[in-house]
């Protein structure tokens, strides 16, 4: 089903091809797979207007990717149409992590091939900035927003308020940052493979410079999920991280349920 208000020229250019409606994900955009007859397959992107609209901020950071070899989804075209921001953008080949039929051994090996480079990028040459204290403000406005679930907490915050959980990454912030470029969300449906091989990062809207485990706990608690801690451990062991700090772990995943 082709959605409403898509902008003019991609109705007529698209008017062919195959929409499918996607559902999976938290995001507050709405996501379409459409495959034009002959061609590849393409996604498009679209947001209300909102002060707290997140589609613009990704379209950014995917440009930024692209320029910078980080492989994701190509900008084709982007529109504001209809009281909303729309991206038209690339496929990233292959299938997300958490639903493919790889080793356990293989999955780690994937995750370290994806994020061992991002980290190692020069955080000099991004200007999106997701430190402690920039995430703190913008979970504040979220909160007072009303944009945080709280019925989808982990289990050990089961029952607390946003405000709560606020008030704690508050008190406990790690003092000290070790600073790289996150993916920001990088769960194992966040990361692509084909054929054995890492593809790309999708939803990269909270890409930006964080303390590195930004991206460590929340790998660790996806791998957690889909297969068992001595996995996930062993994730951390192949990054290189012989001894885990489990405090700094435990506090990205508390930040991590206010976005």
């Amino acid at each position: 089903m082709i959605p409403e208000n898509l902008p003019p020229s991609w109705r007529a250019k698209y008017a062919d091809a195959i929409w499918q409606r996607q559902t999976i994900g938290e995001s507050n955009a709405s996501v379409y797979r459409l495959t034009p007859a002959g061609g590849a397959p393409l996604f498009v992107k679209s947001e209300q207007y909102t002060a707290l609209a997140e589609l613009p901020g990704e379209i950014a950071r995917l440009d930024w990717m692209a320029q910078h070899g980080v492989p994701c989804p190509r900008i084709i075209d982007v529109a504001d149409h209809a009281d909303a921001h729309w991206l038209l953008m690339s496929a990233v080949p292959g299938h997300d992590l958490a639903s493919g039929d790889l080793s356990p051994d293989r999955l780690i090996h994937l995750y370290v091939e994806a994020l061992q480079p991002l980290h190692a990028l020069n955080i000099a040459d991004c200007s999106f900035d997701q430190r402690i204290e920039t995430q703190l403000s913008r979970a504040a406005v979220r909160v007072a927003a009303g944009l945080v679930d709280e019925d989808d907490f982990d289990d050990d915050r089961t029952g607390w308020t946003a405000i709560q959980v606020l008030d704690a990454a508050r008190q406990t912030a790690p003092a000290n940052e070790d600073l790289v470029v996150c993916h920001g969300d990088a769960c194992l449906p966040n990361l692509l493979a084909d054929n054995g091989a890492f593809t790309g990062f999708i939803d990269c809207g909270r890409l930006g410079i964080a303390d590195r485990y930004q991206d460590l706990a929340l790998a660790h608690r996806s791998l957690v999920f889909n297969l068992d801690t001595h996995w996930a451990d062993a994730f951390l062991a192949a990054y290189g991280i012989a001894k885990p700090d489990r405090e700094r772990m435990a506090y990205f995943r508390m930040l991590d349920e206010l976005f």
